[in-house]
Formats: structure tokens, C-alpha cells, sequence
């Protein structure tokens, strides 16, 4: 049976966030401290890559592009869909041609925003040799292939047609009646003309510093690495997130990552702490010193052990796999190492999503049976005998990494008999480096936070061929089918064929599934307006002191 928002949102236990970030050293010159007027100081995190919208796919950059930019929609707090820069968005009969029509707007630079600012974005994100990471979410636009790159090299993409400077249509392969869903998100925001250089290619200087038309723009001092990325209003934003404060400072930390910024909160050094330290977990909601948040919330948790990996492809691979999943007991740690602040996974999406159930068929591999996890290690065996040591890789500067891995390595040597440990990365960047090159040799964490609020967005970007997060390079034709068949389909039919595009990552576990985790957060006690969204993160522009 599919629950109603409200029962899912009342019957999940409390979780606690972890890190799915960059510490960074942090610092004081040249910034405003948490006293200072009415500027609110956050923790962030070093970004990974320059800030250009279609290349940013992790938290470090993507929360301070989503305060620069403004996309043709904008999210209400609860997930809902406003139009933001689209005066309007109308589908054709069959809803496979959009037309989109525009707001005057203007980036920060003083230029109009036009339909070319769209189109020339999403052709360049859309390019294989531009090598962007959101390349993915460009595959629904006819002219694209699976992998949502260009056809045949192409350097625009033919779904995308501009009928004048206020106006652009959108043509998809299949029809989808709830398009302007994703419009929302960072991969789809407009750029301006003076981002590229004479030969197309957006400069590294408008990655360092971004012209943006979004409720911020940055600072004189803007992005320091290693540091802070410093924001300030934009006068002329007309939007619907018009900030309230007097700008915003995502400060990095390192070394004591989130539990010196947890320190720093209760000093009122720092306003708004979105990770709450496992070391404070049993006595944050307690502490005078902080306003404390804990809600169910929508990121997801698990580890990626890739096809490529000796002993992980094939029969034998699926075999593993599954041993692996069956040998962790998700509830004890859940328990012990974060005080029963996450729940163990059921699937690979969230509870707090409309369509989400509790028992999709299949996920019987996610409980834990240590009798027939050393079946199915045997059973491997069989096929080819194990050799080495099972590694999980983490970085070291995110909340209750090293106390989980260290857990899970642990489960997994004593069920199944053999050699496992953590593999340590110092930071968060480090890590990411060796995922994307794909030069890491190990598994590896992974974690989801939602682009946009639908169980599609937590499948298709992850593991569908080819897709810009799919880091461990899973592809399975018939999944690849089925999402893009649910991406067309309503009610119903649609939560169908998601359940049956999870029973297919059941069975091959291109990633294994550990728990959900909550929104958990520590203030200042002199901020107001904190609340978490549907994202799982504080509506920065609301925040107040």
C-alpha cells in the first residue's frame, strides 16, 4: 500500500545527516562573525569544481549556486513548483513540446536574460567535449541520447528551438507531464554571454567568480578557497526567494570539521550548523547553548562497490554483492554509532516522497542474515575464490564517517570470514577526485541529497548508463527502459514501474543501501527563520537574526 505523505512523514524515526562534503580550513580576515548585523554565517564546504551550474553536482557548490542562480522554476519550502524566471510553461496535447516564455530578468552583470541564456547553457552542458557532470538531466530533450549528451557530437541539442529573446520551446522523446519538475535545479539555470570566451568554452573565471540572477551574488572577497564563499543580496531580484538577511557566509572548516563548527555554534560564532557531530548527537536537543532541529528528512546513504573492481562483475559479482548487503546488521549501527538518529534502508529513495513504499519486492537482500550472506559468499567462491581484502573508502572530514565504516568493515569481516577495513581520504575533494577519474580501487561511500522533489530523481541520475553521479558505471538496459517509461507515466502506473526499476537494483545492488538519514541542525539561539525544506536544508533566504 502507498502511504499518504503525512503517514510516512509520522511513522519514520529520527535521523541525523552526514557529510557529504568538504571540510575545509576555515577563517576570520576579511569576513563578518556571527555579531555582525544582520550577515548569517553557515556551514559549507569547499566546492569541488568550479561553480558553473552544469558542472556542479555536490553539496560544496551546489548550495551557494542555488542562492546565485534563479532557474525558469523556483521550490517552495514543501517541494512544490512556483515559476521563478518562466512567465509561463505550456505543454502541447501529448506534453512531449513545452513552450516556455520569460519574465524580463536580468543577471547580475546588468544583462538580460534571455532564452539564448537557457538554450546556450543546456547545449554546453549537453556537449560530450565540455565533459559536465549534468550532462544526464538533459536526456528527457529529444536530440539527446540515453546518456543525455548531444547526438553524433552535436554542439546544440535539437529539442531546444528559440522563438525570440522571451520565448524557446522544448521537445521531449517521450511525453512527461510533470517536465517542469526538474526545471528547478542548478544543471538547467541560464548563464550569461559574458561566461564563454571566443571559442564557446565558459572561462575558469566565471567558475571562480559567477555572474548569477539569483537572490545573492557574491561578495567583493567572493570565494576564498580552503575558507569561506562570501554572498551578498542582489538588489535587483525580483524572485520568489527575496532574502531577508544582509547576505550570507558559507564557512569551511578543517581538522575539527563539524565538531569544531558545532563549538562555533555554541559561541555564536556560527549561525546555522545543517550536520549535527555523532559526538553531539545523545545531547544536542538538550543543549542551551543551540536551538536544535531533528526531523525526518530526504538523503540517502550508501556505499558503491563498481563492476570494475576484481571479483565484483558478473555472476560472481551479483553473488557478492548481495553477501556483503546481507552481512550488515543496519539497525545495530544505526543504533550504537548514531543513537538511533537514521533508520535502515528499505529501498534506494526516501520515505518522505510521494509513491514511496516500504516494501518493494526485492528488498529482503537488505536485511540482515548472516547464515545466508556466508551462503552466497560461498556460492561466489564456487565461481572464483576470493583473494584480498574488502576496503570501503570515506573522508575523513565528514560527521560519523570514519564510526560507520569502521562498523560495517567490521561486520562484514566477522559474518563472512575475511579481511575488511576502511580506507582513509583526508577530505572530501580527495575522494571525489579518485571516484571521478575513476582511479579509486576500492568501494566507497555515496550519498543522495534530492535535486528535485521525485523517487525518479533518485534513480536515474545514480545509476541509469552513463549518467553524470552513476560513479560506479552500472548500466542495465531494462532499468534504463523502465525509468524512462516512469518518467512518462502518472499515479500509479508511474510508482509501478518504479518499484519495478528497484526490484532491478535489488538484485544487482550497483550500490548497497544503508539508511536514511534525518535533518538534523544546531543554530545559533539568535537566528530565526530556520526551517528545513524538502532538500533537507535551511531556506538560506528566510534566515534572520
Amino acid at each position: 500500500m502507498r502511504l499518504t505523505r503525512r503517514t510516512r512523514l509520522a511513522g519514520v524515526a529520527l535521523v541525523a545527516v552526514a557529510s557529504l562534503t568538504l571540510a575545509a580550513c576555515g577563517g576570520d580576515s576579511d569576513s563578518k562573525s556571527s555579531s555582525d548585523g544582520n550577515v548569517i554565517t553557515v556551514y559549507g564546504t569547499n566546492p569541488q569544481n568550479p561553480l558553473i551550474p552544469t558542472a556542479t553536482n555536490e553539496v560544496g557548490g551546489g548550495d551557494p549556486l542555488q542562492n546565485l542562480f534563479s532557474g525558469l522554476t523556483a521550490y517552495n519550502s514543501d517541494g512544490s513548483v512556483v515559476n521563478e524566471v518562466a512567465e509561463s510553461i505550456e505543454p502541447n496535447e501529448d506534453s512531449t513540446v513545452w513552450t516556455v516564455k520569460l519574465k524580463p530578468w536580468k543577471f547580475t552583470d546588468g544583462s538580460d536574460v534571455t532564452s539564448k541564456s537557457f538554450v546556450n547553457a543546456w547545449n554546453y552542458g549537453a556537449t560530450a567535449a565540455n565533459k559536465q557532470l549534468n550532462n544526464y538531466f538533459f536526456y528527457p530533450i529529444e536530440g539527446t541520447d540515453e546518456e543525455g549528451y548531444t547526438v553524433d557530437g552535436a554542439d546544440t541539442i535539437s529539442g531546444l528551438k528559440i522563438i525570440d529573446d522571451t520565448s524557446f520551446t522544448i521537445t521531449l522523446k517521450e511525453p512527461e507531464s510533470d517536465f517542469p519538475l526538474r526545471l528547478g535545479y542548478s544543471a538547467y539555470f541560464p548563464v550569461p554571454d559574458a561566461a564563454y570566451d571566443a571559442s564557446g568554452k565558459i572561462t575558469k573565471e566565471f567558475g571562480e567568480r559567477p555572474i548569477g540572477n539569483g537572490p545573492y551574488k557574491l561578495s567583493k572577497s567572493g570565494w576564498e578557497r580552503n575558507k569561506q564563499i562570501s554572498l551578498v543580496p542582489n538588489p535587483d531580484y525580483t524572485g520568489a526567494h527575496k532574502p531577508k538577511n544582509d547576505g550570507l557566509i558559507f564557512k569551511f572548516y578543517a581538522g575539527g570539521g563539524t565538531d569544531a563548527a558545532y563549538t562555533d555554534v555554541q559561541s555564536n560564532n556560527l549561525d546555522v550548523l545543517d550536520q549535527v557531530p555523532p559526538s553531539a548527537l545523545k545531547t544536542f536537543e538538550s543543549d542551551k547553548k543551540v536551538t536544535a532541529y531533528n526531523e525526518p528528512g530526504s538523503n540517502f546513504s550508501s556505499f558503491t562497490i563498481p563492476e570494475r573492481l576484481k571479483h565484483f562483475s558478473g555472476e560472481e559479482g551479483e553473488l557478492r554483492r548481495a553477501a556483503i548487503s546481507m552481512a550488515l546488521n543496519r539497525g545495530q549501527i544505526t543504533d550504537k554509532i548514531f543513537n538511533n538518529t537514521r533508520t535502515p534502508a528499505t529501498d534506494f529513495t526516501s520515505p518522505v516522497l510521494d509513491g514511496w513504499v516500504e516494501d518493494v519486492p526485492g528488498n529482503e537482500v537488505l536485511q540482515y542474515n548472516a547464515d545466508e550472506a556466508k551462503k552466497l559468499w560461498a556460492q561466489a567462491d564456487a565461481i572464483q575464490k576470493w583473494t584480498g581484502s574488502f576496503q570501503l573508502a570515506y573522508n575523513n572530514d565528514g560527521a560519523g564517517n570514519k564510526e560507520f565504516v569502521d562498523a560495517v568493515t567490521n561486520q562484514i569481516k566477522t559474518t563472512l570470514g575475511i579481511d575488511s577495513s576502511g580506507k582513509v581520504y583526508p577530505t572530501f575533494d580527495e575522494l571525489r577526485k579518485d571516484i571521478t577519474d575513476r582511479t579509486i580501487k576500492t568501494a566507497f561511500r555515496t550519498g543522495w541529497q534530492a535535486d528535485y522533489p521525485s523517487m525518479l530523481n533518485y534513480l536515474g541520475p545514480i545509476y541509469a548508463t552513463g549518467a553524470g553521479s552513476n560513479d560506479g558505471d552500472y548500466s542495465n538496459k531494462e532499468f534504463d527502459k523502465l525509468v524512462q517509461q516512469a518518467s512518462s507515466a502518472t499515479g500509479d502506473d508511474r510508482y509501478k514501474l518504479i518499484s519495478q526499476a528497484q526490484t532491478i537494483l535489488l538484485k544487482d545492488l550497483p550500490a548497497v543501501p544503508l539508511w536514511y538519514q534525518n535533518a538534523t541542525a544546531a543554530t545559533s539561539t539568535k537566528l530565526k527563520g530556520f526551517e528545513f525544506n524538502w532538500q533537507q536544508k535551511p531556506d538560506y533566504y528566510k534566515l534572520t537574526k
